[in-house]
């Protein structure tokens, strides 16, 4: 019989940490819990199979599941102490999801599950307090209706500040047994009017409903968008966790909060988080009150009136401390805790690795190398590289002028400047226009996720430092300012006011995310710099990697950026991203309009010396590391003037008439231009393009050599070869134009020559190439359209519904197809080294900055990625993690 629950209580637990593919995150970490002794209230976990079979047969559960989930309850019961279902101890339970990777808020949880009209009375009874009990009970119809009956927690939250109002009440700590108990019977009232049926009563019911629901909200909106941000597989699915309850919300004694062993925002070495008197776990991070700060220090820097736990709870504090310690050090990383006060006895509910900014994982990752936690290869595995991309873009410039708003918590760190909006649906439908915007909310809740992803950045005037918004900011990367309570919002009138100053949705604010500061208007930004911490753990990276990382750049600037960022090279120099400056284009639209070789003459004379100069400087820039220079591949439509005023011009420099150039404008029209007259085939119908190319590259090496000392060995690459024959045409009139510089100069040149392998009949016709071309660089663009058949710049409008439908697990694009172009990738690096066993291999698409495609590309044996400036430092780490896992 198929094993499908796990239980844990008692100091002793059925799973442990190793087996969270099975057991999810939560119920993997509190078997491990369990396992050391530490206060965990017993439960047990149905596995992430069960969410499999669920989906797989009609959402219906196993045969065997509900005979296994009596006995674990029986179990529960025993260690508890109490019955569930009745009884004068009355067990109640919690109902949570549970990953196997970490999405914060993005499933359901069902707390206080087992009450009913009898067993509230009993709860009342037993602990001596019905206003607990009552309140208790409010909380869980609030929640079970929401999550398992359809009917909105808006409903309730309605009917509870009408209450409070009609009965000059301010808060719900405000409200006593009597009135929560009037409370529940009109939340009873209004469950019956929407759902057309009472509120069910018998506790298995609710149980099954609940767990019903967790494993639904599998496949609600914000899972599925939360899974698809951070490529999640929806086949890992989610287990379920069922726990006795333990309640933070029985008076002074009891309290709840979340915490952090070490700062996720700075990644600072200090016990971080906040709590809540007399509530539940989810008041913490629903930001509808203010927590309270766990240490006093904190307490002391937030310049907040409200006592810490350090000093409310003295014994409690020093108890988690040391918890928090001992799990730091068992698991080895920072860890994000959730815990319960129940009259003065610490329970502990969770623990995971924590989310944090990259700015934190870094300086957690170095420290704890320093500590002897890790070794230097264990620290460049903990970081994800796609994080480095919040270190790697403009902050404030503190010297800028800053017309304060308002401040708030800095939740998230970095800046962001946008267009205030007030709803996520805007936020998605303003960015996908090119616009940046800022997110303004009251506070956030999962339902927000794909605006939060959308905006630039995200401003609550509600919730904490631990508050679905900061945390799910921290671990997009999203600066965030939360809880700027002096905010007023007005979603109606779509305004924001404060201090007599008011906003609309369309302003531009700036935040600044490190400083909790909201200002007005767009602020200047600073370029990043990359030292410390960050220089420490690259250093690692660059250690254990394999895989060069060289650049893509087409100007000086871009060489001189790629250098910064630890480029070892550059794999792409676009020469034709050189022509669209205004002071070139017409000279390039006069070489491509010209009728015949003596017009091509004239302008490609005209643009030899940019070219040369360009080049010079690039070389410079790279002071001898390895430059690959691809030739001329323009899709002649991006050159080819449009406006009468751009023709004009051309036709005056040409010396001929306007109609003219329309007409020969014209007759270079192409039904499909990207797979027209463009690449190697330009060159071949054109070959004075080439010549002058390769004239503007070799003379830039001697220059640069002699201006800087060091050699420079230029690679020059031809695009768009799908032959040998091909090559050799162009390769033979580089050479000639090499023959003639050094007569002219007298110079001895030492340069290569190679291609672009971007068609699939290059991959297939390897062999041959190779036996002329000296390096291979894979265009993962081109091959990507080729090898699908579809446009890159059409393809948006639906592989978005291939991805969400299944049918591609990622957009190609994005990362490699390794099953089709990968597979056409390894045949032309097998047949390559066939002909040539030295033969140089790297790839230049966008695919090379993407973590996964590097992996893929260490695998196969390249020598090395080339992609944007900006992505060198994530390639660099993610290359190392490649390394350190083959």
């Amino acid at each position: 019989m198929t094993k499908w629950i796990y239980s844990f209580g008692d100091g002793a637990a059925e799973g442990e940490a190793a087996m969270k593919n099975l057991l999810g995150g939560k119920g993997a970490n509190l078997a491990e819990m369990c396992s050391l002794d530490l206060p965990v209230p017993p439960g047990f976990t149905i596995t992430t199979e069960v969410c499999t079979h669920y989906y797989a047969n009609g959402e219906t559960f196993p045969g065997e599941l509900n005979d296994q989930v009596e006995a674990a309850l029986a179990r529960v019961s025993e260690i508890a102490g109490a019955e569930f279902g009745g009884g004068e101890n009355p067990l109640l339970v919690s109902v949570r999801s549970g990953g196997r990777a970490s999405m914060p808020g993005m499933m359901d949880t069902v707390l206080n599950l087992g009450l009913n009209d009898v067993t509230v009375e009993a709860l009342a009874q037993r602990m001596g307090d019905k206003r607990f009990a009552y309140d208790s009970y409010r909380r869980f119809i609030q929640m079970y209706s929401d999550v398992v009956l359809g009917v909105s927690h808006d409903h309730f939250e309605d009917i509870l500040e009408s209450f409070k109002e009609d009965n000059g009440h301010l808060l719900d700590t405000d409200l006593s047994a009597d009135e929560w108990q009037s409370v529940v019977a009109l939340f009873k009232e209004r469950v019956a009017d929407e759902s057309d049926a009472p509120f069910p009563q018998a506790p298995k019911d609710q149980l099954w409903g609940a767990i019903s629901a967790v494993f639904s909200s599998w496949m609600n909106r914000r899972a599925v968008t939360y899974r698809r941000l951070h490529n999640i597989p929806e086949s890992w699915g989610t287990a379920v966790n069922v726990q006795a309850m333990v309640f933070g919300n029985m008076g002074d004694t009891s309290a709840t909060g979340v915490a952090f062993t070490r700062n996720p925002s700075t990644g600072e070495k200090e016990f971080y988080g906040e709590f809540l008197v007399n509530a539940q776990g989810e008041d913490v991070v629903a930001g509808i009150r203010t927590p309270q700060n766990i240490t006093e220090k904190a307490r002391m820097n937030a310049m907040s009136d409200m006592p810490s736990l350090e000093k409310l709870m003295p014994g409690v504090f020093s108890d988690l401390t040391e918890i928090y310690e001992k799990l730091e050090g068992h698991y080895r990383d920072m860890q994000d805790i959730e815990f319960t006060v129940q009259d003065g006895k610490l329970w502990m509910l969770q623990t995971r690795a924590g989310k944090r900014t990259a700015k934190a994982a870094l300086r957690i990752a170095v420290e704890m190398v320093e500590e002897g936690l890790l070794g230097p290869a264990e620290a460049v595995m903990r970081i994800d590289p796609e994080s480095l991309d919040q270190l790697l873009h403009p902050t404030l410039d503190p010297e800028a002028p800053r017309e304060l708003l308002t401040i708030g918590l800095p939740a998230s760190p970095g800046a962001a400047v946008g267009e205030i909006v007030f709803d996520p649906d805007s936020a998605e439908q303003l960015k996908s226009q090119g616009k940046s915007v800022i997110l303004v909310r009251i506070e956030t809740s999962p339902e927000d996720i794909h605006g939060m992803h959308a905006a630039a950045g995200i401003l609550t005037s509600r919730g904490g430092m631990t508050s679905h918004a900061a945390v799910v900011a921290r671990g997009m990367g999203r600066p965030c300012v939360s809880g700027a309570g002096a905010l007023k919002i007005d979603y109606r009138k779509k305004t924001l006011s404060v201090m007599g100053k008011t906003l609309n949705a369309g302003d531009t604010i700036t935040l600044d995310g490190s400083a909790g500061q909201v200002l007005i208007g767009k602020v200047t930004m600073r370029q990043p710099e990359l030292s410390g911490d960050f220089g420490k753990l690259m250093h690692w990276a660059d250690d254990v990697r394999r895989l060069g990382i060289r650049a893509n750049a087409d100007t000086p600037a871009d060489a001189k950026a790629a250098r910064e960022f630890g480029a070892e090279g550059i794999g792409l120099c676009r020469t034709e991203h050189m022509f669209f400056d205004a002071e070139r284009i017409v000279a390039v639209r006069e070489m491509i309009l010209a009728s015949n070789e003596a017009g091509r003459r004239k302008a490609l004379d005209k643009l030899l010396p940019m070219q040369r100069a360009d080049f010079t400087a690039i070389f410079e820039n790279m002071s001898g590391l390895p430059v690959t220079i691809r030739l001329l591949d323009p899709p002649l439509h991006e050159f080819l003037p449009k406006t009468d005023e751009d023709i004009a011009a051309v036709a005056e420099v040409m010396e001929i008439s306007a109609e003219d150039l329309k007409v020969r404008s014209e007759e270079l029209h192409e039904f499909n231009p990207m797979l027209g007259h463009r690449g190697c085939r330009l060159a071949i119908t054109y070959p004075e393009i080439t010549e002058m190319q390769a004239r503007a590259i070799l003379e830039a090496s001697i220059d640069a050599a002699t201006a800087s000392g060091a050699p420079v060995t230029p690679e020059i690459m031809i695009p768009l070869v799908t032959s040998k024959a091909e090559f050799d045409f162009l390769a033979e009139r580089i050479h000639k134009v090499a023959r003639e510089i050094e007569a002219e100069r007298d110079v001895k040149l030492d340069f290569t020559i190679g291609t672009m392998i971007e068609l699939p009949r290059a991959c297939l016709k390897a062999d041959e190439i190779a036996e002329s071309a000296e390096f291979f660089s894979f265009g993962t663009n081109d091959l990507t359209q080729t090898c699908f058949g579809i446009s890159r710049d059409d393809a948006g409008t639906f592989l978005t519904e291939y991805v969400a439908k299944g049918l591609l697990p990622i957009d190609p694009f994005v990362a490699i197809d390794q099953e089709g172009v990968g597979e056409l990738m390894k045949i032309g690096v097998e047949r390559g080294q066939k002909s040539r066993p030295d033969i140089k291999l790297g790839i230049c698409g966008e695919h090379a900055g993407e973590p996964g495609s590097i992996h893929f590309c260490n695998e196969i044996g390249l020598d090395y990625v080339s992609c944007s400036p900006f992505r060198v430092p994530i390639a660099r780490l993610a290359a190392a993690q490649a390394a350190s896992k083959t």
